[in-house]
């Protein structure tokens, strides 16, 4: 993963009529994660996901994730070891299966990644030189704190930032339908164009060429990329390109939750009522303080509208934090004028 800003160039990729055959777009669970991970590790103060910061960064703390083995690989700025994003292999991966793509990654490549690593920032930390030493001994480690990670500061969410993700894949298929694949390519980014059977890329550190990458392209909208384009480009997979998906600024807005009267009568005025607060992930004790009703009932209600595919529980230390799914997400959105 290779910053976007820095040294002022000009990258250019050709395309062949082969290489636009082979275009295609790609939700990924682990650039969600590293690109995520890195905004966590800044300190900044995100205007978009300030919100997420503030609720995720004491569980990252409190698990320690701050300094385990992801924070001597996703650094707050520079490099970030291709092995984290291998090629998504269909249209929506599964987080599980990019974790195996991990483990599979091969030693050479590994070990090519943290040399980069190493000529860039100075030096590695104690954790990744173990992994240079025996990658296929830490592999499964690294792969068990990213599960980790998801758990405390993704999972929680996913129903909401899919759902961004989703319908800017709509908006591109839509463009490439009516517009072709130039339209496409001018409108992602102001910091990329199309012209002449070539994607150009301004403020590059890094060329690319046909030659260290494989045939196609795969275009991947993200959440938390920063303000502009990511890329990926590893032989013998086709280049990567994340750029900030559509409607990102709204992602943690308030969903509306008035007139849920309709819906009271048939989940219960209790069960509403929780739904309605999921607008943020949280625990029995939190929704029983907000809400008023005991922490058993709490617990059986919630218990009942996750039976229902309403809302989803992800452990997060010693409490687990319950949030809506999509599925409670249309259903508070159907109710609401």
């Amino acid at each position: 993963m290779s910053e976007f800003w820095g040294v002022v160039l000009l990258a250019e990729l050709a395309f062949s009529a082969s290489d636009l055959a082979q275009m295609r777009f790609a939700v990924s669970p682990m650039w969600e994660v590293g690109t995520s991970f890195r905004l966590l590790r800044s300190g900044s103060a995100h205007p978009v996901h300030r919100l997420w910061l503030e609720q995720v960064r004491p569980r990252v703390t409190a698990a320690g994730l701050d300094r385990g083995w992801l924070a001597g690989l996703i650094l707050p700025s520079g490099y970030v070891p291709d092995f984290l994003n291998p090629a998504p292999a269909g249209p929506a991966p599964t987080l599980a299966e990019e974790l195996a793509g991990i483990q599979a990654a091969p030693v050479d490549q590994v070990r090519q990644d943290l040399d980069r690593l190493r000529r860039e920032q100075g030096r590695l930390v104690p954790r990744s030189r173990s992994l240079y030493a025996e990658p296929q001994a830490h592999l499964p480690r690294i792969a068990e704190e990213i599960e980790t990670y998801w758990e405390l500061a993704l999972a929680p969410y996913w129903a909401r930032i899919r759902a961004v993700l989703d319908a800017d894949l709509f908006h591109r298929a839509r463009q490439v339908a009516e517009h072709g694949a130039g339209h496409l390519f001018n409108d992602l980014h102001a910091s990329v164009s199309w012209d002449d059977d070539t994607l150009r890329l301004l403020r590059r550190q890094r060329t690319l060429s046909r030659k260290t990458s494989g045939a196609g392209l795969l275009l991947i909208p993200s959440a938390f990329t920063g303000p502009g384009p990511l890329t990926r480009v590893t032989l013998p997979d086709p280049p990567q390109l994340a750029y900030p998906a559509r409607g990102i600024g709204s992602l943690w807005e308030p969903r509306p939750t008035t007139g849920t009267g309709a819906l009271a009568a048939v989940l219960g005025r209790s069960r509403t009522l929780l739904l309605a607060e999921l607008d943020a992930p949280a625990s029995t004790t939190e929704l029983a303080q907000r809400t008023g009703l005991s922490p058993a009932g709490v617990s059986q209600y919630l218990t009942a509208l996750r039976d229902a595919g309403l809302v989803s529980a992800h452990r997060a230390g010693r409490s687990v934090l319950y949030a809506r799914t999509s599925a409670g997400e249309s259903i508070l959105a159907a109710a609401s004028p």
